[in-house]
């Protein structure tokens, strides 16, 4: 049979005494566990620090290095809070389209109709994509320029094709509702609404103001069919 340790102390201490029980007692304590040095840094500070930067130069362009100098750690408390540069990459993704792009979703789910939603995409869009103190343009967009990594590549082109497939959904309710004509082709409808808020994206970047962009959703609303 196998004695296990707690049996093997009480047996030793029994043996030797008094003294060497209590020493034993102590002994079969259990040892706590060492904590690693507490995080020096804000995570949450640090990872808006790397929003912006991969918002502003993209992911190819933007270095270790660079996101190590901006956030204000080293490259071990990078590696240890976020994994690596591919990690925190994708982590930003979620929070950039959390805290700003989600005014898309927000319109899709209420208002009334598809191109009263779409309208409204436009025009926050005019206003996201040019606010002041923060990079230009939609970081889902420009983040992809010049990447050579396929699995980011491609993971931004499929955020940018869901929300495409939302847009087409949201018009063939609008369809159905009778508040678009029968024959409307929903995949180009959606596909141009997409178009066009990469395309504002990219002019926000090259120093178009929010009223030019507004003008530009002006005319994009045009080609909308009426019943």
């Amino acid at each position: 049979m196998v004695v296990g340790e707690e049996t093997k102390a009480q047996v030793s201490a029994t043996e030797g005494g008094p003294e060497n029980a209590a020493e034993s007692a102590v002994d079969a304590r259990p040892v706590p566990k060492r904590r690693g040095r507490p995080r020096s840094f804000d995570r949450e500070t640090a990872l808006e620090k790397a929003v912006m930067a991969f918002w502003e130069h993209g992911y190819e362009a933007t270095s270790v290095s660079d996101l190590t100098r901006v956030m204000g750690i080293g490259a071990p408390s990078l590696y240890a809070a976020f994994g690596d540069k591919r990690a925190l990459f994708e982590e930003v993704v979620r929070v950039y389209g959390t805290r700003y792009g989600s005014f898309g979703e927000r319109a899709l789910a209420e208002e009334p109709t598809a191109r009263a939603a779409v309208e409204r995409i436009l025009r926050e869009a005019a206003v996201e994509y040019t606010a002041p103190g923060r990079p230009h343009g939609c970081l889902v967009v420009h983040a992809a320029t010049n990447c050579t990594s396929p699995e980011v590549e491609e993971s931004l082109r499929e955020r940018r094709n869901a929300d495409i497939t939302a847009f087409e959904s949201r018009i063939r309710d609008g369809i159905a509702a009778g508040e678009l004509p029968a024959g409307t082709d929903a995949r180009a409808l959606a596909r141009h609404t997409g178009a066009v808020l990469q395309g504002m994206s990219q002019q926000a970047r090259d120093g178009a103001s929010r009223e030019e962009l507004e003008a530009l959703a002006e005319i994009a609303l045009t080609i909308w069919p009426r019943t």
